[in-house]
């Protein structure tokens, strides 16, 4: 009975922190240069998350993002603070794919997020809604 007990706990553990796990793990994508010279990446918003959470592309180059959230009621937008490197972004997301345009103008990790917030609840950002675009030479 202890056995059994102890089985049954270890599964409940197990299906409570598996969201929080998966949530956690990175998913990249190394964006190419197709032949018109851009950049592309496609980009899903969810429940908290974004899927690819890592972004990798060449600086000076142009990069388009394809981005549309899933079909929910909650907002989300898609926000990139880093003007001295050409990126100064804040985009709400709706469930139609939108396209952002930009080429970056300096190499380095920048953070990309969500900054949508109910009330006193944690932001999406601190829930897990974001991610790391890097700029490599």
């Amino acid at each position: 009975m202890k056995y059994f007990k102890s089985i049954i706990i270890l599964i409940m553990l197990l299906f409570i922190f598996s969201p929080i796990i998966s949530l956690s793990q990175k998913k990249q994508f190394i964006a190419t240069v197709d032949k018109d010279g851009v950049q592309r990446v496609g980009v899903l918003a969810g429940e908290y998350f974004f899927d690819p959470n890592y972004i990798i592309v060449k600086v000076n180059i142009p990069v388009e993002i394809q981005i549309k959230k899933e079909p929910s009621f909650v907002s989300h937008s898609f926000v990139i603070k880093a003007p001295d490197a050409g990126m100064d972004i804040h985009e709400s997301l709706s469930s139609e794919p939108k396209i952002i345009k930009f080429t970056p103008t300096k190499a380095g990790k920048y953070p990309f997020y969500c900054d949508k917030k109910l009330f006193f609840f944690e932001s999406h950002r601190q829930k897990g809604m974001e991610g790391t675009l890097e700029v490599t030479e």
